[in-house]
């Protein structure tokens, strides 16, 4: 669980958006969080503190009088102890607020009665034109400048009927990057390339040859490089899978196409993890039309033409990033793994048994560099991803 051990106090300002903030909730807990929901009277008319206190496993706190903290001071008590403090949704009013320092409620008053250690961030949620206006951009400006998080907003829809910016993120975007700000920025100010998932070679317009590589690994890496505090690309074959939030995602299918992208991004990247699962070897011959059966029961003939291989030439550049290799093999991988990384001329490598981990949650790893290799155990793919993240980082 991401937020294993965390204590989270999670404050609610009035909007429709509170809604969400339930989903948010069970996220948070899930992770392994635990959260202490305080709410503004404004957010009570939208959700109710029942609601959250079922969610959450806490008395939901609502009042700067409240008796229940023994010292009467919940302003004082309730972020004493914690890990960090999110406010979602952020009215504009309650931005107002936070700007200016005002202790007019429980929720606002414990903002400024926080420790200055204790990282806060919010979550704005208003109308287009409320989060446009003049006043709440001056607003924005001050928070930031006070080193308040702002998470969001995004575009789109809003519940008013109009569209714009000013929607607050979706809950699994906010639980992203909750858990984002817990890790190091080790990574921070650098670009970063990954490449994920299986490519696709057309045999003809309905079928083609694939392995069965899921994408998870390269998605697990993607999110922790971008945890880290990278600005994060990520060049993806077909996978079913969700972009990382905050990663920039391009679709590709063929291993030409593959090549391509990244030949065109990689003059600006200072970090190129080819993870994806690419295919060696193209159908020259592929079939415009679906091809069919015969009577004979011949089967097609197919030429196979080789791919460019990617990661050997970005390696072979002038100017080339820091380049990272992955080798699923099937069988002799300390043997395979260090002669794939000798061949492609690269710094690193990471391997294991392609089918022992293709589509699974899991994984282990080999990382092989000049000085031998040294084994990763069994975790899940997004721990190890944030175990290499962190190897990359000391090597670079």
């Amino acid at each position: 669980m991401d937020l294993a051990g965390k204590k989270i106090v999670l404050g609610m300002s009035g909007g429709i958006a509170c809604y969400k903030v339930a989903e948010l909730t069970r996220g948070l807990t899930k992770e392994g969080a635990s959260v202490q929901v305080v709410m503004t009277q404004a957010a009570t008319q939208f959700i109710t503190p029942v609601t959250m206190q079922a969610l959450s496993g806490k008395h939901v706190f609502t009042d700067q009088w409240d008796a229940r903290i023994p010292n009467n001071m919940p302003h004082i008590d309730l972020t004493r102890d914690v890990d960090a403090m999110v406010i979602s949704p952020c009215s504009a009013d309650f931005m107002f607020k936070l700007a200016h320092g005002a202790c007019d409620d429980l929720l606002s008053t414990l903002c400024v009665a926080r420790p200055m250690s204790l990282p806060l961030m919010i979550a704005p949620a208003m109308n287009v034109e409320m989060w446009q206006n003049a006043a709440t951009q001056r607003n924005v400006a001050q928070l930031k400048a006070d080193g308040i998080a702002i998470l969001g907003p995004d575009a789109g829809d809003q519940a008013c009927g109009e569209t714009g910016m000013g929607r607050m993120l979706e809950p699994e975007q906010l639980l992203e990057e909750i858990v984002a700000s817990f890790h190091r920025k080790v990574l921070a100010g650098k670009r970063v390339l990954v490449t994920a998932g299986p490519t696709f070679e057309p045999i003809d317009p309905v079928r083609g040859i694939t392995n069965l590589s899921s994408g998870k690994m390269g998605y697990a890496i993607a999110r922790a490089a971008r945890e880290a505090g990278a600005e994060v690309t990520l060049v993806s074959g077909p996978t079913a899978l969700t972009t990382p939030y905050g990663v920039h995602r391009i679709n590709v299918q063929t291993a030409q196409q593959m090549h391509d992208v990244v030949i065109s991004h990689i003059r600006d990247e200072d970090v190129f993890i080819a993870v994806a699962a690419v295919a060696d070897w193209k159908v020259v011959n592929a079939s415009e039309q679906k091809l069919k059966k015969n009577t004979e029961g011949d089967a097609p003939q197919l030429q196979f033409e080789q791919n460019p291989d990617i990661l050997a030439e970005v390696a072979a550049l002038p100017h080339k990033p820091f380049c990272v290799g992955f080798a699923a093999e099937s069988e002799n991988l300390l043997q395979y793994g260090e002669e794939k990384r000798r061949k492609k001329g690269i710094p690193l490598l990471v391997g294991n048994i392609g089918h022992q981990t293709f589509g699974k949650d899991d994984n282990e790893l080999v990382l092989f560099d000049e000085r031998g290799h040294r084994r990763l155990p069994l975790a899940s793919k997004q721990n190890l991803a944030r175990q290499l993240i962190a190897e990359i980082a000391e090597r670079l």
